[in-house]
């Protein structure tokens, strides 16, 4: 397959949109009709069905590409969000440029209003240590919002494995944050189901969960996590946030 993927930098998409009750009916009808354990191509089928590619985006931490490589499938050239905090791994920022390089997608970098040396100038250095739930607000959670505006429905990553927090997701729902159908197609996956499939499929894979790192974020905010630990156990160690607030 000859890669189609460009890296653009966006604020806020500008898609036409269906009215927000249309969208909800819509997001009540997938949770029946997907229960709570349809296989993933069959989630991204019924989004498929009922959502054109220009109405739907991928969320990507850049920890693997097994996600957008599944939609990108039924949804060649989608668009694949990354949050460009400022603060990323180099491991994940050259993951991030393999997924443009090899799979069938659109990246597009999600930039907070400020440089990390404007916010510094704003608020102080290092806003991660005295107040990280404003720096996640600030460089990932509002810019999101923004970027998700046009957008009809967005997937996510997330699996039910990886913490308490995140036991019940469902594979479809509506996301009262970002007013827009929100798709779990992993939800039901294994760390070690991911692995295979990245594997099987040749599928970009940053090399930092190889070195401990079973959940990635920002450089500062993240430690590798001992055996047996939680996998989000190396997220914000030591305070008892657990989420940066997008995934609530």
């Amino acid at each position: 397959m000859t890669p189609s993927s460009e890296s653009v930098a966006v604020e806020t998409a500008t898609q036409f949109r269906r009215p927000e009750a249309e969208l909800k009916a819509l997001a009540a009808t997938g949770a029946e009709e997907l229960g709570w354990d349809s296989s993933a191509g069959e989630v991204i089928a019924w989004v498929a069905r009922n959502f054109d590619l220009s109405q739907a985006a991928v969320a990507c931490s850049m920890a693997d590409a097994v996600l957008p490589h599944l939609v990108s499938q039924q949804f060649p050239g989608v668009d694949v969000l990354f949050l460009e905090t400022g603060y990323h791994f180099t491991e994940t920022h050259i993951t991030r440029n393999e997924v443009a390089d090899q799979l069938n997608v659109t990246i597009v970098d999600v930039l907070p209003e400020q440089t990390v040396a404007e916010q510094d100038a704003a608020y102080g250095k290092d806003l991660f240590n005295r107040d990280p739930a404003q720096c996640c607000a600030l460089r990932k959670m509002g810019p999101l919002k923004k970027a998700l505006a046009g957008y009809e429905v967005w997937f996510t990553g997330v699996r039910r494995d990886e913490a308490p927090t995140r036991t019940n997701t469902p594979l479809v729902t509506w996301d009262h944050v970002h007013n827009l159908v929100k798709i779990n197609p992993l939800a039901a996956w294994t760390f070690d189901e991911l692995l295979d499939y990245a594997g099987e499929h040749q599928v970009p894979v940053n090399m930092l969960l190889s070195n401990g790192y079973p959940s990635i974020g920002c450089k500062p905010c993240t430690r590798p996590v001992a055996p047996g630990e939680d996998p989000r156990a190396g997220r914000w160690a030591g305070l008892a946030k657990t989420e940066c607030g997008i995934h609530q």
